[in-house]
């Protein structure tokens, strides 16, 4: 399970690196296995250049020492040589990592045109790519069949599959995965569902709490364990929608910051705070779901 972690905002508005750092032990403390930064829950569009690098070092330095993976978003916006030379920078600086690049949006291309555009990014040496297709974002659903053929591209090493429920491109996907290619449940309500079916993990906001209980989750289907993973999911997936129930990472935060672990809740413009009955309303959820049965770890 990797999280895709949030950036904490210090009272001056500023980002707060320790409170960074100390999350991201924290998440790989309960059992993450790597951690994602600048993908959407850490709001990179909302941040400055340097801010962008300095999170990712940041998250870079605690997975170097944590022998955790590290996955680093990337977007060049709507173009492929714009996406390319970005991917390049970070082959550069973080050679070890995996990027995390979104489906092209808001041009829309064909099934054709994404496929053409992922093969234009895996020409030649760089670092492996995980696919994000979340059309309900980019505007752009990316299909099962286009999805093997990009999977059958050197250096494509999974999909964030974040489409918004349980689709038949998923379950086509899943009923027969390309080889050596990782489909990763990205839609966090749809989760247990999709690793139901064999997804093989999760890039998930939600597990930055219970984040044991997500672990044992996908440890649950994997060992064949059907009561288990059936009670954590169904927990699991009500604690998530909690979470989502306003634009993220709005909620999460508000959670993490009443829960001490970060020192504000804020969020930067255009996203808006939390409201308190979301964050009360979600928290009530993860107190639910820890009472109803404690999994041994």
């Amino acid at each position: 399970m990797h999280v895709p972690l949030a950036t904490p905002f210090a009272a001056d508005g500023g980002v707060a690196f320790d409170a960074l750092e100390t999350l991201a032990h924290e998440v790989l403390d309960a059992g993450a296995a790597g951690l994602v930064a600048l993908g959407t829950t850490g709001e990179p569009s909302a941040l400055d250049p340097d801010e962008r690098r300095a999170v990712t070092e940041t998250v870079a330095r605690v997975c170097d020492e944590r022998s955790a993976a590290l996955t680093i978003g990337v977007s060049g916006g709507d173009g492929t040589r714009a996406t390319a030379a970005a991917l390049e920078a970070l082959g550069r600086r973080w050679p070890r990592a995996a990027a995390l690049v979104p489906v092209p949006s808001f041009t829309r291309p064909s099934q054709a045109g994404v496929v053409a555009h992922f093969r234009a990014l895996t020409t030649g040496p760089g670092v492996p790519l995980v696919v994000y297709n979340v059309p309900y974002r980019t505007a752009c659903h990316l299909g099962a069949d286009a999805l093997r053929e990009i999977a059958a591209l050197p250096r494509v090493a999974a999909v964030k599959q974040a489409v918004g429920g349980v689709d038949a491109d998923s379950v086509a996907l899943l009923a027969d995965p390309p080889p050596g290619f990782a489909v990763l449940a990205g839609d966090d309500v749809f989760a247990p569902a999709l690793l139901a079916l064999g997804a093989h993990g999760g890039v998930l906001a939600s597990a930055h709490v219970l984040t044991g209980r997500w672990t044992r989750l996908a440890e649950a289907w994997r060992d064949g364990d059907v009561a288990l993973a059936r009670a954590l999911g169904a927990g699991l997936s009500r604690v998530a929608g909690r979470l989502f129930a306003e634009p993220n990472p709005s909620v999460i935060k508000g959670v993490l910051h009443a829960e001490g672990r970060i020192p504000t809740a804020a969020v930067r413009l255009p996203l808006l705070p939390a409201s308190g009955a979301a964050v009360e309303a979600a928290r009530r959820e993860i107190e639910t779901a820890q009472a109803q049965w404690e999994p041994e770890r």
